[in-house]
């Protein structure tokens, strides 16, 4: 009887074994995924990273360069100097 019930067991653990592999946590399905989902994070780190390096630069560039501060003031806040005529030229 013990010599009928081992191939059983074996073979349970081995069904056991393959479910857990097409459908448990650690699936190939679910590492799928997780890949896809890590490519989108990194890609979206990517972009994020670019935008800190721009804005880091710009602040370098705000705090070393009063040409830079007039260039803002002058097209965000309109400044304009003492005796100085603005003229704007509209785009086509």
């Amino acid at each position: 009887m013990g010599g009928r019930l081992v191939p059983f067991v074996l073979l349970a653990l081995l069904v056991a074994l393959h479910a857990q592999l097409w459908l448990g946590r650690g699936s190939v399905a679910h590492v799928r995924s997780l890949q896809q989902q890590l490519a989108a994070q990194k890609a979206a780190n990517a972009q994020a990273q670019q935008a800190n390096d721009r804005l880091a630069a710009e602040v370098n560039d705000l705090k070393e360069g009063l040409e830079m501060v007039e260039d803002k003031a002058r097209s965000e806040l309109g400044m304009v100097k003492p005796n100085e005529i603005y003229v704007q030229i509209a785009p086509r």
